[in-house]
């Protein structure tokens, strides 16, 4: 944004005193200086690179933010301890409301050894229309031996005519636990934008300590799969859970799989799901919603029955600002 100021200045100080410039060889400087600028960005990218990098540490009895770096749209506020456990509850923060075409995102995170995180964020996170860039979300986070990860943002709504790409890979050390929460709208449901935006890829890739790992990817086009979205498209969301420690006892997960079964059926023909052993250490759970508070209320549920079988704590209460 300097050399077009610059420039403009020129102009203005050539009509002063009467001298001409071609426009021609105006633009053919600009282009000459575009091209000899390294490290900057050319004039024709849309969109936000933005960078959170964290790294938290254990110390004394207390979870901190040992390491951060953040760039525009991301905004980091400090941990919040909600109870005696030392965990830090922190807010992903992205004042500009959402994402637009050709914005890039990424967040790289790194919980160390016996340090227990808490991730959520304070709103749904927008994804909104584009006629052309796609938006990206890359996300990678190592979660180091015997520590805990509870990730739990809220959905992504894409809006209508919106492009979204988003990865999500994990590393769980030895005797680590992940609690991973991701949830999706068909769209603006008030507005009627079921099922309306243009394409959406989601990836997730979970790795544990003896290399086995799980991946989810799908990738959703409805006006080139005739109009529809297999099963979902009778549904308003879609949310996938995964449980993932190697350190616990097989009756364990028996039990915690038992008991997240009854769960998924006290809400029959608002909420659909099922509850699988997946190829890591733990339990995968998938499920459709009709309402937002119908996903609140089972994702609070899981999260409770998941926290009293591997944590043995109680569930805990969010507070967003």
């Amino acid at each position: 944004m300097t050399t077009p100021t610059r420039q403009g200045q020129r102009k203005r100080t050539a009509r002063k005193t009467g001298t001409s410039q071609p426009r021609t060889s105006s633009r053919v400087s600009t282009s000459a200086r575009t091209k000899k600028s390294p490290g900057r960005f050319a004039t024709e990218l849309v969109g936000r690179v933005g960078e959170l990098k964290l790294k938290y540490t254990k110390l004394d009895h207390r979870t901190v933010i040992s390491h951060s770096y953040f760039t525009t749209p991301w905004k980091l506020l400090p941990p919040i301890y909600l109870d005696d456990t030392g965990a830090a509850y922190t807010l992903l923060v992205n004042p500009s409301g959402g994402l637009v075409g050709g914005d890039h995102l990424s967040i790289d995170m790194t919980v160390e050894q016996g340090a227990h995180v808490l991730i959520s964020a304070p709103s749904a996170n927008r994804v909104y229309r584009t006629e052309g860039p796609v938006s990206d979300q890359h996300v990678v986070i190592a979660v180091e031996p015997d520590a805990i990860l509870e990730w739990f943002p809220e959905h992504t709504i894409p809006f209508a005519g919106s492009r979204f790409r988003q990865s999500l890979r994990a590393t769980v050390g030895p005797g680590a636990t992940l609690f991973l929460w991701d949830a999706l709208a068909s769209g603006r449901i008030a507005r009627e934008e079921r099922w309306a935006f243009t394409d959406l890829e989601n990836e997730i890739l979970i790795t544990t300590a003896n290399g086995n790992s799980l991946l989810e990817r799908y990738v959703l086009d409805p006006a080139t799969d005739l109009g529809t979205v297999g099963l979902a498209e009778e549904w308003d969301y879609v949310a996938s859970f995964y449980v993932v420690n190697d350190a616990l006892a097989p009756e364990v997960w028996t039990g915690l799989e038992s008991t997240i079964a009854a769960l998924l059926d006290t809400k029959p023909g608002a909420v659909l799901g099922g509850v699988s052993t997946p190829p890591v250490p733990g339990l995968a759970v998938k499920l459709l919603a009709r309402t937002a508070p119908d996903l609140l209320a089972m994702m609070e549920a899981l999260w409770a029955a998941a926290r009293e079988a591997v944590l043995k704590l109680p569930p805990v209460s969010l507070r967003k600002y």
